[in-house]
Formats: structure tokens, sequence, C-alpha cells
């Protein structure tokens, strides 16, 4: 392959995009890879192209190792699949949605779950044919609320998902691992630092889930890991439960006025700073105290209602984490009007003896684990300016249940290991996976018969990879100050060639060396611009981030070019005739 900066389709530009927020969308439009269509769209170039291309070339290659054959769905479904699994409504705002000359119902899909699942149904019947596993790398589409970050999050992306069916648990068990295997496989060819975090299955369900993470400050993610091995998305963190205290009658209930404590902060101030409200044995925390926030919760149908979450004051409710603990209702929380709505709020002092479903309220009311029978806390007091303390869990209040919203933070105990802590990051998912069992295939009346003749449900498992996300993932983790800097894998082309020069025979002995090079298996990227000073074709060369660049310049009259580098910024002067050291320097870079 020969590419032609003289002709190519592509437009380097000196300005950062006004709309890039990270260093991935920035670079990849700035060097002529990408260019926006619309909210969360983009066009494709010929060297985007190009690394999307090999990239997906990685992906087949794996996925066919593994044992995955490729397949080919459409992106304009029916609504009534979705429908029989009741994502067609789970989904709520996040599918498009349209309907043809017929009024039929139909979605651009954002995941192929149910018709991989109708498709093994028309063709398959007995437990001779699984187990099976088939992919399709395709366009998807989700009408994001707010596309952001480029090629991170937008409406539109390639996706490689494969589905995996078998007769028995220990056969899904086996197809997970060969899968999880290829992406260790893929990520690594790739060049990228990942982390394989325990997750929350989400709409997907299934009985286990795990995400592929690279760690990157703007990801969206936030994952914690400790010494100990364990590794998981704040949304799949189980609290660990403290012990249970006695249900007794002492010391009892009591309320205290409590002006101007519009926070937990001075609410604890005020309690130890007043000698009526101190504790005798330590000073009163944040964690002594129970918050108790009230949200709306909307169903994809539109339906509304209101929770309550108890959480310790010291900790936060984390939007992500109660959203993925009330899937598919999505919460919001309560504005001024909604307060005027319900009087027996009072904003600032709620407390959890009026929340509860056998309350006068009737408010759903939901605490964190850490809220257990026994244990006392300070809250409000329903009533403005006053809080109530010696409050006890399973004699003055009760809930409806527990929720893990609370935040996870940086020095948590782990979960897992009797004294190791967490430690936070973010990451950019890569991939995930799952063990989705028989959701999909009850819904949609897959089965087959068995070795005795009997019809069984098969169990199944989901892979996703997002390819086009990839892209911005590699370019995120590999560029500098100067522009990108692709793994030679992925790259567009193996070497990008820059005429340094004016004269003719420069020109001439530039295409005979991409001639040569091209014999030997190498692919060229040649700046044969006229007319174009040596400065922008350097910059432009350093901007595209090809791992190679050879300049073939002021030094030909010996005979001589220069080899560059592009992440080590060595240079090596080789004889333009020595093509096997030139292809060893372009093929190790």
């Amino acid at each position: 392959m020969l590419y032609r900066l003289s002709n190519l389709f592509v437009k380097t530009l000196r300005e950062d995009p006004s709309d890039a927020e990270v260093d991935s969308h920035r670079l990849l439009v700035r060097a002529g890879y990408i260019r926006r269509a619309g909210p969360g769209v983009f066009t494709w170039l010929p060297l985007g192209l190009a690394v999307k291309n090999r990239i997906e070339q990685i992906v087949r290659e794996e996925m066919n190792a593994a044992g995955a054959q490729e397949v080919f769905f459409p992106a304009l479904l029916p609504k009534e699949p979705y429908e029989a699994t009741g994502r067609w409504d789970e989904y709520g705002d996040n599918i498009f949605r349209l309907k043809d000359r017929k009024d039929a119902d139909y979605l651009l899909a954002p995941t192929h779950e149910e018709v991989f699942t109708l498709l093994v149904k028309d063709l398959y019947s007995s437990y001779k044919e699984l187990p099976l596993s088939i992919y399709q790398i395709q366009n998807k589409y989700r009408d994001e609320a707010r596309p952001r970050a480029g090629l991170l999050r937008g409406r539109e992306f390639v996706m490689k998902d494969a589905y995996s069916f078998d007769v028995t648990d220990e056969g899904l068990e086996a197809s997970y691992q060969a899968q999880r295997a290829a992406y260790e496989k893929i990520f690594t060819r790739l060049g990228l630092e990942y982390v394989i975090v325990k997750a929350d299955a989400g709409a997907m369900g299934g009985s286990k889930s795990e995400e592929f993470l690279n760690p990157s400050p703007i990801g969206e993610d936030t994952f914690v890991r400790s010494k100990g091995g364990f590794a998981a998305n704040v949304e799949a963190v189980q609290t660990q439960v403290p012990p249970h205290g006695e249900v007794s009658a002492s010391p009892a209930l009591q309320i205290a006025d409590t002006p101007n404590t519009p926070t937990i902060e001075t609410l604890v101030d005020l309690f130890n700073a007043r000698t009526d409200l101190q504790r005798k044995d330590r000073t009163w925390t944040a964690a002594d105290t129970l918050k108790n926030v009230v949200f709306k919760v909307i169903s994809p149908t539109g339906e509304r209602s209101l929770l309550a979450v108890g959480v310790p004051g010291d900790r936060e409710v984390d939007l992500k984490r109660l959203e993925a603990a009330i899937h598919p209702l999505e919460a919001e929380i309560l504005s001024d009007e909604d307060f005027l709505k319900n009087p027996e709020l009072v904003k600032g002092y709620i407390g959890p003896t009026i929340l509860g479903e056998k309350s006068a309220s009737g408010i759903r009311y939901l605490v964190d684990p850490r809220v257990v029978n026994g244990s006392l806390w300070i809250s409000g007091a329903n009533e403005s300016g006053k809080h109530a303390y010696n409050l006890m869990m399973g004699r003055d209040f009760f809930a409806d249940g527990t929720i893990e919203a609370a935040d996870v933070r940086d020095g948590d105990a782990c979960p897992t290991c009797n004294t190791g802590v967490l430690r936070a990051q973010r990451g950019i998912e890569i991939g995930h996976i799952f063990q989705l069992g028989r959701k999909y295939a009850q819904a949609l009346e897959l089965s087959v018969l068995d070795e005795q003749g009997k019809r069984v449900t098969p169990t199944m498992g989901s892979y996703g990879i997002g390819v086009s996300r990839l892209v911005a993932v590699v370019a995120e983790q590999s560029h500098d100050e100067k522009g990108l800097i692709w793994p030679r894998e992925i790259a567009p082309a193996d070497v990008h060639l820059v005429v340094a020069g004016k004269d003719e025979e420069i020109f001439v002995a530039a295409d005979a060396l991409s001639e040569q090079l091209e014999r030997v298996g190498i692919e060229i990227l040649i700046d044969d611009r006229r007319g174009v000073s040596v400065g922008v074709k350097f910059n432009d060369a350093e901007l595209v981030g090809i791992p190679s660049t050879i300049v073939v310049g002021k030094k030909l009259d010996t005979s001589e070019i220069e080899v560059k580098n592009r992440r080590t910024s060595e240079v090596t002067v080789v004889s333009i005739n020595d093509i096997d050291k030139l292809r060893d320097l372009i093929l190790n870079a």
C-alpha cells in the first residue's frame, strides 16, 4: 500500500477543533483521521479508516482463533424481539426508534442479543450442534443525551459483539474463559494497558460480568482495586456489613434543637460543641449521622414515584451506583417544586421515621448496608431546626431493604481482603463480557433436544468490544505534545517518507525508494507535496504519528537518508541502497 499526500483525501489542521474535550478527539481531527458529521457522529477519512480496519483485523484474528465464526446482522431491526425481552421499554430514550411506511416500529440496534438468539433458534435444534460462538463487527446506535469526547462517547459506533450458546453451565464457563483469553490477546497486541474488573451486569442481566478498563484520568468509569487482587467497577462493589447490634429500649431516642445546621459538618460541630449533646467515649463524626436523600425514580414508560435512600453522613449517594441498583429505573434529585408538593418532607431535616412503605408518607426507603439493626444515628427530626439522636435502626425506624448506592472511596476496606484497602482510579471501558444465562433464550423460546430427547434451554454468553472506541483509546494512551504515536501493528502505514527538498532528483529518488520498500512488504505514506515547506512536512509527520519517518533530502549527495523513530526520537543515518537495514529499522520501530 502506498499513500501519496499529494492526492490523499486528507487535510491536517494547525488549530484544535473548538468542540474537542480530550486529546484523542483533538489529535484525530487535526491529523485528518476523522471529521465531525453531527453530534456524536463522525466520518472516517482514509487514514482513520485504515487504523480502524487494522484493529478490526486483530479482533477477527483472535475471535477466529478462539473458535468463533463471523456473521453480519442488519442495524435496522423490528420491535418485536426487543419487546419480547422487555428491552424495548427498558432502553427508554436511549435508542433510536422509527416507523416504516406501514407504521411498523423499528429501532437502530444498540446491541443484538435478541436477533442472535432468534438466528440460532431458526437454524439449530439439537445439543449436538452446540457449543456455538458467533460474532459480528457492526455499527451500533445509542441516543446519547450528551455525546462527548469524540469517538469515546458517540451516537454511532463500531462494535464487535460475540455470543456463545451452550447446553450446560459448565459449557458456558468454558466459552466465557475462551472469550476472556481472546480479549487479553487483543488488548496486548494493541499495546493497551488494561485492568479486568468485576462489573455490574446492568441491562444485559446474567450471573457474571467483567469489564476490561484502560486506566485513564479522562475515563467515565471509576474502579477500585487492592493489593490483594480485588478489582471491581464501583457499581459492583459490595459494602462490608458491620455486626448487628442489640435492639433495645436504651438509650432512648431524643430530639435536639439544632438551628443553623445546613450541612452535616455544621451539625457534627454543634453536637461536639454542646455539653448536653457530647459523647463520653469520643467525639461525634459525620459517619454517626444518617443522611436521607429522596429521589424521583422514572420508569422507561415514564411512570414516576419517590424513593428515599439512607446513607451514612460521611458518604454521598453515587447516582451511577444508585441507577445500577434500581435499573431500569432512572433517578433524579428532588427539586424545590417537588418539596412543595410533598410537605411532609422538610428539606434538610428529613428523618427516617416518616419513611418506608408502611409509614405515613408511603415513600419506599432503602438504606446502606452499614445501617444495620441496633445501630444508632443522628438524623433529621422532620421539623426545621431539629434533629433526632440515639435513633436506633430496628426500634425507632425501619427500612424496606438495603441498597448499594453510597460512594466508594479511596482507602475503603477491601470487601474480599481482611486487611487490604481499595485504591480508586478512572478508566475507559474497552471491553465487557457477560454470562447471560438463559434470560434471552427463555424469552425468545430457544430450546434444543438434549441427549435424552428432552427440550432444554441453552445458556448464553455475550462479549463486546468497542472497535471505534479503541481507535480513540490507543490515541489517548499513545501521543505526545507534537501528535499521535501509533503502534506499528495498527498504524495506517509502516513509514512516513518525507521528501525534504525542491530538486527533482530528490523526488525521483524518493519515488524509487518507495517502490523498493513496497516490494519488501513495507506500507508507505509519502509526503510528495510540492510547494510545501520542509517544516510543515515535518510537523505533519509528527502529528500523523506513523511509527517511522524517512527523510530523503540534503544527505542524498552521499546516498544517505535519515530514519527517525517516532516513539523514541532516535535518528539513524542509513544508505538509501541498504533496503534490508531500512526494512529492519522500520519493522522494529
